[in-house]
């Protein structure tokens, strides 16, 4: 398998590659638009055929480019079921599985960042891409477009760390260069998690007291469009 760990500075923004060497189909996850011709620029580099590109959730931070890559490729666009993107090619339920080549990508419906946030299970539990439901020992802010404490905790406890520890933690984003983690490391060391119970998680996370996102009230509406004017 061919794997790419990419990164949008503004945003701090992972965007994740995937290529099975074999066919040379790819897929992408998270893409954001300002860096299209970088990925498109990797895609040909490589050699690869793009078939696939997803979004976790509806991102509040930057555009996403799975319209563009759309345009451009020729691609599937991918959400899942819960999502109001409207543009997108498909929907995908939780416990689905996507195939590109012989990569497998099951869909975990994992909800609290947002709503309709999913995460992405690769073969048979090697890694997990997790959108920004949980990050690299923290976990993504339920304040706004219908995110819940008490469904990040579900989403994260019974969910997530149902699976091995030796499972990969790839996150949507992180803001201290952070790249990798595990489920094992974050039950263990994730401080918003490990010995809390779902109360004090609840409480942690409502009094966050962060800022909106600097370009929310632009992204959120061109990311229902997939990123298009």
């Amino acid at each position: 398998m061919i794997f790419r760990q990419l990164f949008e500075t503004q945003s701090c923004t992972y965007t994740y590659l995937l290529a099975d060497e074999k066919t040379a189909e790819a897929v992408i996850i998270d893409p954001v638009k300002s860096k299209t011709a970088d990925y498109l620029q990797l895609i040909n580099d490589l050699n690869l055929k793009l078939v696939r590109a997803i979004d976790t959730h509806t991102h509040a931070d930057h555009v996403t480019a799975l319209g563009a890559l759309r345009d451009a490729t020729q691609c599937i666009t991918t959400m899942g079921e819960f999502t109001k993107a409207l543009c997108v090619s498909e929907t995908i339920s939780d416990g689905e599985f996507l195939r590109i080549g012989d990569i497998s990508l099951q869909a975990l419906h994992t909800p609290g960042h947002t709503n309709e946030s999913f995460s992405y299970v690769l073969n048979q539990n090697e890694a997990v891409f997790t959108g920004d439901v949980l990050l690299i020992r923290g976990s993504g802010r339920t304040d706004f477009q219908a995110g819940d404490a008490a469904q990040s905790w579900n989403s994260i406890v019974n969910k997530l760390f149902q699976l091995p520890d030796h499972t990969l933690v790839y996150p949507g984003h992180d803001y201290k260069g952070w790249m990798i983690s595990s489920i094992g490391e974050e039950k263990r060391c994730n401080p918003r998690l490990a010995g809390k119970s779902q109360a004090e998680y609840i409480a942690i996370m409502d009094n966050l007291n962060l800022p909106d996102p600097t370009l929310m009230d632009i992204t959120v509406p061109a990311n229902l469009a997939c990123g298009q004017p």
